[in-house]
């Protein structure tokens, strides 16, 4: 069964075709339609992209506080580490894990079925830690590509030795700046998510994964919803 960083591909070339076709129908506005259109479809073409390699990316949140994404494939697999949580994704299964008071349980689910909608709903717990995963940024691209009040502009950066394309969206009541690298790495983000200021900026980038980056952390219960699920 595919992991979800496979669904999440198709949902990347969904975008791309969706924003494609309305830059082309949006006539009385085409050279505007058509640039948001064409930067969204670089950006997701190189997000989509990076959902293939093999890589470790660390990022420095606010306070001190870190977090990472490992990707490997063969089989495919990523991990999330954030503060107090981990998402751990497989061909086996959906892992779970939230740190409390000093103790840690993982819950480990079947994972999604084949051809099965792409859902991005398990990466609301690393969004509301502070990590912003690829198809979070996504979407949020896609709605301001679709949305003729707001403004895209580009600039380029260069975060932790990695050269990166950067977007400053300006919408109604909704402002951020997303820098994606060549790579197709996630760089830096800045900005409000659910209301709340969310900043990361990327730190290390290396595509060498060690395997234990897809572990349980260590010492951590374990609650099997699997066998009940099938």
């Amino acid at each position: 069964m595919p992991a979800v960083p496979t669904t999440v591909r198709v949902l990347a070339a969904s975008v791309i075709a969706s924003l494609t076709v309305t830059g082309c129908q949006a006539l009385d506005d085409a050279g505007r339609a058509m640039g948001r259109a064409d930067l969204v479809n670089d950006l997701a073409a190189r997000l989509d992209h990076a959902l293939e390699q093999t890589y470790v990316a660390s990022y420095q949140l606010p306070g001190g506080r870190t977090a990472t994404i490992a990707q490997a494939q063969d089989p495919a697999r990523s991990a999330y580490t954030y503060p107090g949580g981990k998402l751990t994704v497989t061909t086996d299964a959906t892992t779970q894990c939230d740190t409390t008071a000093g103790r840690t349980v993982c819950t480990i689910v079947p994972p999604p079925e084949p051809g099965s909608k792409p859902s991005v709903a398990v990466f609301d717990e690393a969004k509301r830690r502070g990590l912003l995963t690829p198809p979070v940024v996504v979407g949020m691209l896609t709605a301001a590509a679709l949305d003729p009040a707001a403004v895209i502009a580009q600039s380029d950066t260069t975060l932790a030795g990695h050269h990166a394309t950067c977007v400053d969206v300006t919408r109604e009541g909704n402002l951020f700046t997303a820098c994606v690298t060549t790579e197709g790495v996630l760089g830096s983000f800045t900005g409000d998510i659910d209301g709340a200021p969310t900043e990361l900026s990327l730190t290390r980038y290396s595509e060498t994964v060690d395997g234990a980056a897809f572990a349980l952390p260590p010492g951590a219960g374990v609650v099997d919803q699997r066998t009940a699920s099938s």
